[in-house]
């Protein structure tokens, strides 16, 4: 995995589009001080990179008929097959995330039922026959909070911080 080290120009740009994603180019070139080519180009250059990856609307799950939202930590009869299984997890609409980890499960996975009795046949229809050797499932009872993901600052800005003088 290559680490990109950001200039100020790019730290701007995906601070004011991670905030809104939907924000017209020639508002970003505005704050920025460049012009919307120049933005579209930096977007472009930060797609092309993978520093980012798209961009979504976020549903409120409840609003479309999904009460629970759970997260199970799997056990796998044999681990050695879990790409199988991760490849059947992603055909399980209601399994929104997947990871692999450490500690005591083979894979954690985010899921969305629209209430607790889905929520059980989601376990006992689509999830144990993929060959768990057993799960363990923690009901979220509403989500406290979600943020992104701070775009890290260069090493400029961080003596400016400091109250260190800039560097010429």
């Amino acid at each position: 995995m290559t680490y990109h080290e950001l200039d100020e120009m790019d730290q701007k740009i995906l601070n004011l589009i991670a905030d809104n994603a939907r924000i017209p180019f020639l508002e970003v070139a505005r704050e920025c001080g460049v012009s919307g080519a120049a933005i579209h180009q930096r977007v472009q250059k930060l797609i092309n990179l993978g520093i980012i990856k798209g961009s979504e609307f976020i549903i409120d799950p409840e609003k479309i008929g999904y009460e629970t939202c759970a997260y199970i930590g799997i056990y796998l009869n044999s681990p050695s097959n879990h790409q199988a299984v991760v490849e059947e997890l992603q055909k399980i609409p209601e399994v929104v995330e997947c990871y692999y980890t450490t500690g005591e499960y083979d894979l954690f996975i985010k899921v969305y039922a629209r209430n607790n009795h889905d929520l059980l046949n989601l376990i006992h229809e689509k999830l144990q026959p993929l060959g768990l050797a057993r799960s363990e499932t923690l009901v979220s009872f509403k989500q406290a909070f979600r943020k992104r993901l701070p775009v890290p600052i260069t090493k400029k800005e961080e003596k400016e911080e400091k109250g260190e003088e800039k560097e010429n």
